[in-house]
Protein backbone atom coordinates (compact mmCIF):
# COMPACT_ATOMS: atom_id res chain seq x y z
CA UNK A 1 0.00 0.00 0.00
CA UNK A 2 1.16 3.50 -0.36
CA UNK A 3 1.02 6.07 2.43
CA UNK A 4 -1.31 9.42 2.24
CA UNK A 5 0.92 12.28 1.81
CA UNK A 6 0.27 13.44 5.73
CA UNK A 7 1.68 10.31 6.96
CA UNK A 8 4.89 10.37 4.29
CA UNK A 9 5.33 13.58 6.19
CA UNK A 10 4.95 11.89 9.57
CA UNK A 11 7.69 9.49 8.85
CA UNK A 12 9.85 12.13 7.88
CA UNK A 13 9.42 13.73 11.13
CA UNK A 14 9.89 10.91 13.13
CA UNK A 15 13.03 9.61 10.76
CA UNK A 16 11.73 6.32 9.80
CA UNK A 17 10.33 4.95 6.59
CA UNK A 18 8.52 2.09 7.06
CA UNK A 19 9.13 -1.34 4.85
CA UNK A 20 5.30 -2.35 5.33
CA UNK A 21 3.37 1.24 5.37
CA UNK A 22 0.21 -0.58 7.17
CA UNK A 23 2.03 -1.12 10.10
CA UNK A 24 2.15 2.68 10.52
CA UNK A 25 -1.57 3.33 9.12
CA UNK A 26 -2.32 0.77 12.23
CA UNK A 27 -0.57 2.86 15.01
CA UNK A 28 -2.28 5.70 14.45
CA UNK A 29 -5.91 3.87 13.76
CA UNK A 30 -7.83 4.80 16.78
CA UNK A 31 -10.74 2.36 17.73
CA UNK A 32 -13.30 4.68 17.22
CA UNK A 33 -12.73 4.14 13.17
CA UNK A 34 -11.63 0.84 13.66
CA UNK A 35 -13.74 -2.05 11.71
CA UNK A 36 -13.22 -5.60 10.81
CA UNK A 37 -11.08 -4.92 7.40
CA UNK A 38 -9.56 -1.85 9.62
CA UNK A 39 -7.33 -2.85 12.93
CA UNK A 40 -7.21 -0.02 15.68
CA UNK A 41 -3.81 0.33 17.34
CA UNK A 42 -4.60 -0.83 20.50
CA UNK A 43 -2.06 -4.05 20.27
CA UNK A 44 0.39 -1.97 19.20
CA UNK A 45 -0.15 0.19 22.39
CA UNK A 46 0.39 -2.64 24.29
CA UNK A 47 3.86 -3.60 22.91
CA UNK A 48 5.39 -0.30 22.32
CA UNK A 49 4.86 0.32 25.67
CA UNK A 50 6.79 -2.28 26.66
CA UNK A 51 9.13 -1.64 24.34
CA UNK A 52 9.25 2.06 25.49
CA UNK A 53 10.08 0.31 28.74
CA UNK A 54 12.95 -1.43 28.02
CA UNK A 55 14.65 1.24 26.21
CA UNK A 56 14.44 3.74 29.03
CA UNK A 57 15.58 1.10 31.48
CA UNK A 58 18.83 0.86 29.25
CA UNK A 59 19.37 4.46 28.57
CA UNK A 60 18.77 5.05 32.59
CA UNK A 61 21.42 2.42 33.75
CA UNK A 62 23.87 3.49 31.11
CA UNK A 63 23.53 7.44 31.86
CA UNK A 64 24.41 6.60 35.89
CA UNK A 65 26.37 3.37 36.41
CA UNK A 66 26.25 4.22 40.44
CA UNK A 67 22.30 5.03 40.78
CA UNK A 68 19.75 2.54 43.30
CA UNK A 69 16.45 1.04 42.13
CA UNK A 70 15.30 3.34 44.27
CA UNK A 71 16.93 6.56 42.07
CA UNK A 72 16.26 5.16 38.94
CA UNK A 73 12.54 4.03 39.46
CA UNK A 74 10.83 7.70 39.76
CA UNK A 75 13.53 8.81 37.07
CA UNK A 76 11.59 5.98 34.95
CA UNK A 77 8.15 7.13 35.70
CA UNK A 78 9.13 10.31 34.22
CA UNK A 79 10.38 9.33 31.07
CA UNK A 80 7.36 6.86 30.47
CA UNK A 81 4.51 8.50 31.88
CA UNK A 82 1.69 9.30 29.83
CA UNK A 83 2.04 12.87 30.12
CA UNK A 84 5.37 12.39 28.43
CA UNK A 85 4.27 10.38 25.80
CA UNK A 86 1.98 13.33 24.84
CA UNK A 87 4.23 15.88 25.28
CA UNK A 88 6.70 13.95 22.15
CA UNK A 89 3.77 13.24 20.22
CA UNK A 90 2.98 16.71 20.17
CA UNK A 91 6.20 17.64 19.26
CA UNK A 92 6.09 15.35 15.89
CA UNK A 93 2.50 16.40 15.48
CA UNK A 94 1.44 13.07 16.02
CA UNK A 95 -2.04 14.19 16.61
CA UNK A 96 -2.59 16.02 12.63
CA UNK A 97 -2.16 12.53 11.49
CA UNK A 98 -4.56 10.28 13.95
CA UNK A 99 -7.19 8.66 12.10
CA UNK A 100 -10.30 9.35 14.09
CA UNK A 101 -13.94 8.26 14.32
CA UNK A 102 -16.25 11.24 13.86
CA UNK A 103 -17.04 11.46 17.30
CA UNK A 104 -14.18 11.73 18.94
CA UNK A 105 -12.83 13.75 16.46
CA UNK A 106 -15.91 16.14 16.79
CA UNK A 107 -14.75 15.94 20.72
CA UNK A 108 -10.96 17.11 20.48
CA UNK A 109 -9.33 13.63 20.37
CA UNK A 110 -6.36 14.95 18.50
CA UNK A 111 -5.30 17.15 21.73
CA UNK A 112 -6.30 14.81 23.95
CA UNK A 113 -3.32 13.15 26.40
CA UNK A 114 -4.23 9.66 26.71
CA UNK A 115 -4.95 9.11 23.44
CA UNK A 116 -1.90 11.29 22.27
CA UNK A 117 0.12 9.60 24.40
CA UNK A 118 -1.35 5.79 23.60
CA UNK A 119 -1.09 6.35 20.00
CA UNK A 120 2.74 7.60 20.24
CA UNK A 121 3.41 3.86 21.87
CA UNK A 122 1.74 2.12 19.29
CA UNK A 123 4.21 3.88 17.04
CA UNK A 124 7.60 2.79 18.67
CA UNK A 125 5.61 -0.81 17.95
CA UNK A 126 5.47 -0.08 15.13
CA UNK A 127 8.64 0.83 14.37
CA UNK A 128 9.73 -2.66 16.52
CA UNK A 129 7.73 -4.73 14.15
CA UNK A 130 9.25 -2.56 10.94
CA UNK A 131 12.88 -2.47 11.63
CA UNK A 132 13.80 -4.35 14.90
CA UNK A 133 14.77 -3.39 18.26
CA UNK A 134 17.45 -1.26 17.63
CA UNK A 135 15.87 1.11 14.91
CA UNK A 136 13.23 1.58 18.07
CA UNK A 137 15.55 2.66 20.58
CA UNK A 138 17.22 4.61 17.91
CA UNK A 139 13.55 6.37 17.70
CA UNK A 140 12.98 6.84 20.85
CA UNK A 141 16.14 8.37 22.22
CA UNK A 142 15.81 10.60 19.32
CA UNK A 143 12.35 11.73 20.23
CA UNK A 144 13.23 12.01 23.98
CA UNK A 145 16.13 13.93 23.59
CA UNK A 146 16.83 16.03 26.13
CA UNK A 147 14.73 15.00 28.56
CA UNK A 148 16.57 11.43 29.16
CA UNK A 149 19.63 13.92 30.51
CA UNK A 150 17.02 16.15 32.29
CA UNK A 151 15.55 13.54 34.32
CA UNK A 152 16.76 13.75 37.45
CA UNK A 153 15.04 16.91 37.62
CA UNK A 154 11.63 16.16 36.33
CA UNK A 155 11.52 12.58 38.47
CA UNK A 156 11.44 14.53 41.67
CA UNK A 157 7.86 14.23 42.79
CA UNK A 158 6.47 17.05 44.62
CA UNK A 159 3.78 15.94 46.17
CA UNK A 160 5.81 13.18 48.40
CA UNK A 161 8.34 15.65 48.91
CA UNK A 162 5.61 18.00 50.06
CA UNK A 163 4.25 15.18 52.34
CA UNK A 164 7.68 14.37 53.97
CA UNK A 165 8.36 17.96 54.37
CA UNK A 166 4.99 18.14 56.25
CA UNK A 167 5.84 15.16 58.42
CA UNK A 168 9.02 15.94 59.42
CA UNK A 169 7.37 19.07 61.15
CA UNK A 170 4.64 17.07 62.45
CA UNK A 171 1.80 18.04 60.42
CA UNK A 172 -0.62 15.93 58.96
CA UNK A 173 -0.60 15.30 55.40
CA UNK A 174 -1.11 18.12 52.52
CA UNK A 175 -4.96 18.73 51.43
CA UNK A 176 -5.85 18.82 47.92
CA UNK A 177 -8.88 20.36 46.56
CA UNK A 178 -10.01 21.38 43.09
CA UNK A 179 -11.32 24.62 43.07
CA UNK A 180 -12.37 25.43 39.60
CA UNK A 181 -12.42 23.91 36.21
CA UNK A 182 -12.71 25.62 33.42
CA UNK A 183 -12.60 25.48 29.36
CA UNK A 184 -14.46 22.50 26.79
CA UNK A 185 -15.20 18.97 27.65
CA UNK A 186 -12.56 17.88 25.61
CA UNK A 187 -9.89 20.31 26.77
CA UNK A 188 -10.44 21.15 30.45
CA UNK A 189 -8.35 23.45 32.65
CA UNK A 190 -8.22 22.81 36.49
CA UNK A 191 -7.27 25.14 39.14
CA UNK A 192 -6.06 22.77 42.43
CA UNK A 193 -5.09 24.46 45.91
CA UNK A 194 -3.00 22.26 47.95
CA UNK A 195 -3.29 23.34 51.74
CA UNK A 196 -0.94 22.55 54.61
CA UNK A 197 -1.82 22.05 58.61
CA UNK A 198 -0.65 25.51 59.43
CA UNK A 199 -2.59 26.85 57.17
CA UNK A 200 -0.58 27.77 54.03
CA UNK A 201 -1.73 27.50 50.62
CA UNK A 202 -1.04 27.15 47.62
CA UNK A 203 -2.63 26.85 43.73
CA UNK A 204 -1.76 26.40 40.05
CA UNK A 205 -3.69 25.64 36.48
CA UNK A 206 -2.67 22.81 34.33
CA UNK A 207 -4.92 20.77 32.13
CA UNK A 208 -5.19 17.62 34.11
CA UNK A 209 -5.59 17.54 37.76
CA UNK A 210 -2.65 15.56 38.29
CA UNK A 211 -0.35 18.18 36.86
CA UNK A 212 -2.06 21.10 38.61
CA UNK A 213 -1.43 19.08 42.28
CA UNK A 214 1.90 18.57 41.29
CA UNK A 215 2.68 21.92 40.33
CA UNK A 216 0.90 23.81 43.20
CA UNK A 217 2.83 21.21 45.91
CA UNK A 218 6.03 22.26 43.98
CA UNK A 219 5.60 25.82 44.56
CA UNK A 220 4.30 25.08 47.80
CA UNK A 221 7.39 23.33 48.76
CA UNK A 222 9.82 26.05 47.45
CA UNK A 223 7.73 29.32 49.33
CA UNK A 224 8.07 27.36 52.68
CA UNK A 225 11.84 25.80 51.85
CA UNK A 226 12.47 29.41 51.27
CA UNK A 227 10.69 30.78 54.36
CA UNK A 228 12.50 28.34 56.36
CA UNK A 229 16.04 29.02 55.28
Amino acid sequence: MKLSADLRAFEARIGHEFREPDRLLRAVTHSSLSSATRPDNQRLEFLGDRVLGLVMAEALLAADGHASEGQLAPRFNALVRKETCAAVAREVALGEVLKLGRSEMMSGGRRKEALLGDALEAVIAAVYLDAGFEAARRLVLRLWGERIAQVEQDARDAKTALQEWAQARGLPPPTYEAVDRSGPDHAPIFTVEVRLGSGETERATAGTKRVAEQAAARALLARMEAKND
